[in-house]
């Protein structure tokens, strides 16, 4: 194998290729990536059993052929190399010779048949998605994917597919985030994506990525965007019923400026951290929130006025998982509505019905 290529293209496509590589594995080729050429390109292809991806860019093939090689090394060459463009290429023993200006290198390749297949996609379904509109799907979601082994289903987020209207759901047992959007597709599917593989998703979806292919099997799923494949498996079990989990009524209700609410609980976080966790008390009441916290380090108070109606309320919560529920509205002003101090906090936009946050509430000292 032997090609030349422009040095920043190999070095962007490394970099984002090596997203799925595992960094320490029994298997030498799995820390590697797999690099072909066919047809005038050099294909790239990262892989670590659960998540693949996979890129080409235009290339002058001398020789065509196929290696892997280690991933953190040839990275971290091609960074350093002084050029504009890098040579590569390998010799029957697998030696591979990585050359730019004056600087060579020589190291090691490891045998492209010692590299695992990709899964392919079978009884695949195509759905079509804007990519700005996914990458704002997941960044509103992925925050509540749970990172405990208790429910594997719940490490991903569902996707839920039907009449016309695409929804993620995440759910960590401490709060739930839904995302809802309008699609030209009239199929139904569901299906649960890994929150690792739905973060590089998220990752390789550029400003230009007018539309991302969801290429849905039987195990797996591929999202094709821009240059790049990602290919991941799919994960099985038993999602929770969470439209149970959300309220049907509510007692108090609340239009509130989301900048506000967040300064105002980013003060009381001064006075908490891992070692001094305690819940923000937050009382509505008379048109206004009055927040505070009180721990070891001392006591904090504010208060803003808000759009208010129905019963005063007092009620306690977790300031990460609020802050981020508040953070990932996006929206300038949000709906809280509440049903009682130990029923979920919801969190609406105050137009429209893009997402559902749920907040569970921390049960307050001086409740009995």
């Amino acid at each position: 194998m032997k090609f030349v290529c422009n040095r920043q293209k190999l070095n962007e496509a490394v970099t984002n290729v090596q997203r799925a590589v595992s960094p320490k594995s029994t298997m030498a080729a799995l820390e590697g990536i797999l690099i072909k050429t066919t047809n005038g390109k050099i294909s790239l292809c990262g892989y670590d059993l659960e998540i693949g991806i996979t890129t080409s860019i235009d290339a002058d093939i001398n020789k065509e052929g196929s290696v892997v090689i280690n991933a953190k090394l040839l990275s971290d060459i091609i960074r350093r190399m002084p050029e504009d463009k890098i040579s590569i290429e390998t010799d029957e023993k697998l030696i591979v010779y990585i050359s730019s200006g004056k600087v060579d290198y020589k190291i090691i390749g490891i045998a492209a048949n010692e590299y695992p297949e990709l899964p392919t996609v079978t009884e695949s379904d195509i759905i079509n998605i804007n990519g700005e509109l996914l990458q704002s799907m997941i960044r509103q979601t992925i925050y509540a994917v749970s990172d405990k082994d208790i429910k594997p289903a719940h490490k991903g987020s569902l996707f839920e597919i039907e009449k016309n209207t695409i929804k993620m759901i995440s759910v960590d047992g401490y709060r739930l985030a839904i995302r809802k959007e309008i699609i030209e597709y009239n199929g139904e599917k569901s299906f649960i994506v890994p929150g690792k593989s739905l973060s590089e998703v998220e990752k390789l979806i550029d400003s230009e990525s007018n539309n991302v292919e969801m290429i849905v099997g039987g195990r797996h799923i591929i999202f094709k965007t821009g240059d790049y494949n990602i290919i991941t498996r799919l994960i099985e079990g038993e999602f929770m019923n969470y439209k149970s989990a959300i309220p049907s009524t509510f007692s108090t209700e609340m239009k509130v400026n989301t900048r506000k609410f967040i300064n105002t609980i980013d003060r009381m976080s001064l006075l908490l951290n891992e070692r001094m966790k305690s819940p923000i008390r937050c009382k509505a009441e008379d048109g206004m929130i009055k927040t505070s916290c009180n721990t070891s380090m001392g006591q904090a108070y504010d208060e803003f006025e808000v759009d208010m109606q129905g019963e005063d309320i007092e009620i306690g919560f977790d300031n990460k998982y609020m802050l981020d529920a508040l953070r990932y509205s996006e929206t300038d002003e949000v709906n809280i509505h509440m049903n009682g101090p130990l029923s979920p906090i919801v969190i609406l936009p105050s137009e429209g019905d893009s997402f559902i946050f749920l907040v569970l509430p921390v049960r307050l000292k001086n409740e009995r």
